[in-house]
């Protein structure tokens, strides 16, 4: 009986054991042949999306070219060879961290320093595959552009981020352009003003940073139409605000909607190496300042309309965009071959089409892809609900985008990333700085030569007389006027001080800028008119009288005529651009980045700082605009380079997220740049010019630090 009993119990635990041993053999062969599966997926041939022609125009590159045979050397194995394997075989209790009873006889364990030491080799190891990757990919996808050609589809998406490249350009000089309208609509002060100026660089510092990390993760495209989406929308509802509090806050949004930050680094991936310069996009930026800027005379008789069609641009651009593919090396970043084949063979076709060589075929079939690392956690159905799951998703892609981020510090981006901080910091504080103080000098030069055109009347006595003219620039000093009309009188600048008004009559009174200081009323009438209680200062009124006082805002504003004088300089320094555009595009590919960024003399940093120096002698409006335009038009030359050097510097994967935050720092310099620059108007020239000249030389000299990159592969 007993005897019996252990047969059968050694019979199950011997069956529990072949199952056992089963179960393990059949993990492995799956784990292998999902292996091969998705070996042959990454080589498969694409054969089949394209037409049954021959190419003898191309030459087979190495690697993935139409006709290679595929090499597969880890799925040539036969099951034969994969049987039991000893070195393979998982301990029962190993991954609830129990050692093997074999792993701990002598002389077979390793020691703890020697598992770290190990540790550490195979990381190195990973991080050197992963950069050989990453090297042979940018080699692969250059020849692949050049192959597809430079025509059609790149002017295309030239005109449709130059669509794009105009909504930013108008988001940055919308609220200028609506100040001196809006501000009597809703009665802003000068604080106010200053905070609606500062609110628009808070938004777009806050949005590079945002969109330029997102881009590296969602991709450049998606990121572009929701940034387009957000401006538009909040640029449509700001033109239909009436208050303060809200309008501020539409354009907040609106300008978090800006997307500078994800324009540059989309061009390179449909561009050879001698494209990247290219001075399409910042044309349109040009004419985008000309068309808004000389349509501005229009927006001082409905500037909400004005607001209204400045959203336009962001309108057009998504509707052009929707018309684009995404960027094919997006794709290949993460692991989506067969799309980024797709748009490769739809730039190839669209420029051969273009050139008159419809029957080419493009012969890429086998497109080497990164090695993808499992980041992203999905939440099914069943767990929690529909909000929990998007705020995993949410949480996750903020910790993805906060890494790459990171990465940006890393040892091998460290240098590079803390010295173009220092760049453009410098340059964006002295460029627009510079840029927002000079139509504050001209402005202060004006009222300066308005001042000197001053009337004086002294000791004037005035009886019965009517007063129904416009009064302007004038001072009366100690004068008496009895029983005198001021009816249908306008007055902009008017001064009456220690002066006796007696039994006059006041009607319809329009002032601006008009005081009345130590002086006396008696038996006086005012009717409909501005003079507001803050305008009569240590002034004695005695037995007068104040019916239906004209209603509104209650504060003065400077004149119209000023106003466009400060924007026909704008026009003239956006004028200026154009000539440094097309300089910086002709010169950036045969003399590098560097130089124009300020190595040699007549570099444009260095022509900033020559212009900076006359800044000083500079006494009038005319000689003041015209270092402004030439101060303009060499420094567009040196943001050109900027731009394309900081594209050029950082991986695909890291790019968009360097370039918004940098971006983001930029706009940071420029609030800082504008309050200290502007701080000084009317009390020396000297701290802004040393100032400007002093960031611009020392952002120069940083420049010259960085590795030149003209005509290298881009990672």
């Amino acid at each position: 009986m007993d005897e019996g009993f252990r047969d059968r119990t050694a019979f199950i635990r011997g069956a529990k054991d072949i199952a056992k041993e089963v179960k393990k053999h059949a993990t492995k062969k799956v784990g292998k042949g999902v292996d091969r599966m998705q070996e042959e997926y990454t080589k498969r041939s694409y054969t089949r999306f394209e037409e049954d022609e021959d190419d003898e125009d191309y030459q087979p590159r190495d690697g993935y070219y139409r006709g290679e045979p595929s090499v597969d050397d880890e799925g040539a194995s036969s099951d034969a060879t994969e049987g039991h394997d000893e070195d393979d075989e998982i301990y029962e209790g190993e991954y609830q961290g129990i050692p093997h009873n074999d792993s701990l006889k002598g002389g077979d364990h390793l020691t703890e320093n020697q598992q770290v030491v190990s540790e550490f080799r195979d990381f190195d190891d990973m991080e050197g595959d992963k950069k050989k990757e990453k090297e042979e990919l940018a080699q692969q996808y250059e020849l692949i552009l050049q192959e597809c050609g430079h025509g059609r589809f790149q002017w295309t998406l030239y005109f449709v981020l130059g669509l794009a490249l105009m909504a930013d350009g108008v988001e940055v000089f919308v609220v200028g352009f609506v100040l001196p309208s809006a501000e009597k609509d809703m009665c802003l002060s000068d604080s106010n003003k200053g905070m609606l100026g500062l609110i628009v660089y808070l938004g777009m510092m806050v949005g590079a940073f945002l969109w330029g990390g997102l881009a590296d993760r969602m991709g450049r495209r998606q990121c572009l139409l929701i940034a387009l989406s957000v401006n538009s929308v909040f640029a449509f509802f700001s033109s239909f605000m009436q208050g303060y509090g809200t309008f501020l806050f539409c354009r907040l949004l609106s300008g978090v909607g800006a997307r500078d930050s994800t324009f540059p680094p989309s061009n390179p991936f449909y561009l050879g190496p001698w494209h990247r310069a290219d001075p399409i996009p910042p044309l349109f930026s040009v004419a985008a300042g000309w068309s808004f800027q000389m349509g501005s005379a229009y927006q001082f008789h409905s500037w909400r309309v004005f607001v209204l069609v400045c959203a336009f641009p962001s309108v057009f651009a998504i509707g052009a965009l929707t018309t684009m593919p995404e960027s094919p090396r997006f794709f290949l970043e993460n692991g989506k071959h067969d799309e980024a084949w797709m748009v490769l063979k739809q730039v190839h076709d669209t420029n051969m089409r273009a050139k008159g060589h419809p029957e080419r075929v493009f012969s890429v079939t086998h497109i080497k892809t990164i090695k993808q690392e499992d980041e992203l956690i999905e939440i099914q159905s069943d767990t929690g609900t529909w909000y929990r799951r998007w705020m995993v998703r949410i949480l996750n892609l903020s910790q993805q985008v906060w890494a790459n981020f990171q990465q940006c510090f890393s040892p091998e981006y460290r240098r590079v990333t803390l010295m173009m901080m220092a760049v453009w910091f410098t340059m964006s504080f002295s460029y627009y700085g510079l840029t927002v103080w000079f139509p504050d000098m001209i402005k202060h030069l004006q009222n300066i030569e308005y001042a000197s055109r001053t009337k004086l009347f002294t000791r004037e006595k005035v009886e019965h007389f009517t007063f129904n003219f416009t009064l302007e620039n004038q001072i009366h000093r100690s004068g008496e006027y009895f029983n005198d009309k001021f009816i249908g009188l306008k007055m902009k600048w008017v001064s009456f001080e220690d002066s006796l008004f007696e039994e006059c009559y006041f009607e319809d009174i329009t002032s601006s800028n008009t005081f009345f200081k130590n002086c006396s009323f008696l038996a006086t009438v005012f009717y409909n008119t501005d003079l507001f209680e803050y305008k009569f200062i240590n002034s004695r009124i005695v037995n007068c009288t104040f019916l239906h006082n004209k209603e509104g805002c209650q504060l003065d504003f400077s004149d119209d005529n000023n106003a466009y004088m400060i924007y026909f300089v704008s026009f003239l320094g956006t004028l200026a651009v154009l000539p440094g555009n097309i300089v910086s595009a002709l010169l950036m590919d045969k003399i590098g980045r560097l130089r124009m960024l300020g190595k040699g003399f007549p570099s444009p940093p260095v022509m900033s700082c020559i212009s900076c120096f006359f800044l000083s002698f500079g006494n009038s409006e005319s000689a003041m605009i015209a270092l402004l335009c030439l101060f303009g038009g060499v420094s567009i030359a040196s943001w050109n380079a900027l731009d394309v050097l900081t594209v050029e510097l950082y991986p695909s994967d890291k790019r968009t997220t360097a370039f918004g935050f940098l971006n983001a720092l930029c706009k940071l310099a420029a609030v800082l740049g504008i309050s200290i620059f502007t701080s000084f108007v009317g009390i020396t020239k000297a701290v802004p010019i040393l100032l400007a000249s002093t960031a611009l030389a020392l952002g120069s000299s940083l420049a010259l630090r960085l590795p030149e990159t003209r005509g290298r592969v881009l990672q």
